[in-house]
């Protein structure tokens, strides 16, 4: 059994701050929050001066890393570094994503997840699957020939070969039946509504099915206008529906943001959307300036969960504490894993991110 305690000038626990406290963690998980001046002398201790301990960061949205992107090399080392990218963010989990692809290469990325996880692999807890079934009218960077509407028995080969990978799916609610979206929930899919021209009626409605997320707000999606609030503003104005958003500066302006979040407070969250360099493949990501882009087309970000934390608060006007709970315990809360993750707490996962007074990554404990 290995127990070590952790001993930083501030932790935030998801709930409030403690000021030079210790955090004992017993083969992975916590089991005691004191005083630091409390701590016996014989246990091993790690202490962090002029830092903060927060829960580690979660990505739900994130494409490839240093070269790989995921869709190209379906396997389990581009999962290894993807997870070294995200942890270089302060994340310690997130969703490999991939946009509208063949059958082929998503069910690689499934066996390449399968693969990753018998390797031991703790990172991911499962596959996000962006499209096909989305609107070709909000495609973005998609591949428009490859974009269809589901039918019953695609639906139900996939979940039959990705049982328990496949953890969530963006789609577009008004070309999918609801038919379809019943046997996602019936297979514990998370659904999130995106790359759509749902009218606000139709988002509704979807919101009224279970649809729980919407993906990257504001983009590839029926914008807000007065007298058609489309997927915006049913996003903005459902009550429970979560959303992420890209702050980047680029995908969203960040008053946008700060707007979205005077509106929906804790049901927004960040993701990275971020991808990777790569000439090959279906999709062709070029760097420019502090983004990608595809044949023209804003694909994907050049952003860590850690420079997404720095640009809420630093130009969206977001507390800190707010800025924290959306880069980990609001995408836990998407994933229904708050129980465990996400939170300082008691018999919780130390699941631990170590920032220093300029919000810097200082280690990821795991």
């Amino acid at each position: 059994m290995t127990t070590r305690a952790y001993i930083a000038d501030r932790i935030f626990t998801g709930d409030e701050w403690l000021h030079f406290y210790a955090m004992i963690v017993e083969d992975g998980t916590i089991r005691q929050l004191m005083p630091a001046t409390c701590l016996p002398s014989d246990i091993e201790r790690e202490e962090f001066e002029d830092c903060v301990i927060a829960p580690a960061f979660i990505d739900l949205q994130i494409y490839g890393a240093f070269g790989r992107l995921f869709s190209v090399y379906p396997e389990p080392e581009s999962l290894n570094k993807l997870s070294e990218y995200c942890e270089e963010g302060g994340a310690a989990y997130f969703l490999p994503t991939v946009a509208t692809n063949s059958a082929d290469v998503v069910w690689k990325c499934i066996d390449a997840v399968k693969a990753y996880w018998e390797m031991g692999g703790q990172s991911v807890p499962g596959l996000h699957l962006e499209g096909p079934w989305i609107n070709p009218q909000k495609r973005g960077a998609h591949i428009e020939q490859l974009i269809h509407a589901p039918t019953v028995d695609e639906v139900a080969a996939l979940l039959a070969y990705g049982k328990g990978i496949v953890k969530m799916i963006t789609l577009a609610p008004e070309v999918c039946s609801d038919e379809i979206i019943g046997m996602l929930l019936a297979n514990n899919i998370i659904i999130s509504a995106g790359h759509s021209n749902a009218t606000y009626k139709q988002a509704m409605q979807g919101f009224q099915n279970g649809i729980t997320t919407v993906t990257h707000l504001y983009n590839a999606m029926s914008a807000l206008q007065h007298r058609e609030p489309g997927l915006v503003g049913a996003s903005m104005d459902h009550p429970s529906v979560m959303a992420s958003i890209i702050p980047d500066g680029y995908h969203v302006d960040y008053a946008a943001i700060r707007i979205a979040k005077q509106t929906m407070q804790h049901r927004l969250f960040a993701i990275t959307d971020a991808v990777t360099d790569t000439a090959k493949g279906a999709y062709q990501h070029y760097p420019a300036g502090d983004k990608f882009e595809s044949a023209g087309i804003l694909s994907g970000s050049a952003l860590t969960m850690q420079k997404a934390l720095k640009n809420l608060v630093d130009h969206a006007g977001i507390d800190l504490e707010e800025g924290f709970r959306m880069c980990s315990l609001y995408p836990a809360q998407v994933l229904r894993c708050d129980h465990e993750i996400g939170k300082i707490k008691k018999d919780y996962k130390a699941k631990l991110v170590v920032l220093d007074s300029e919000l810097k990554v200082k280690k990821v404990v795991r």
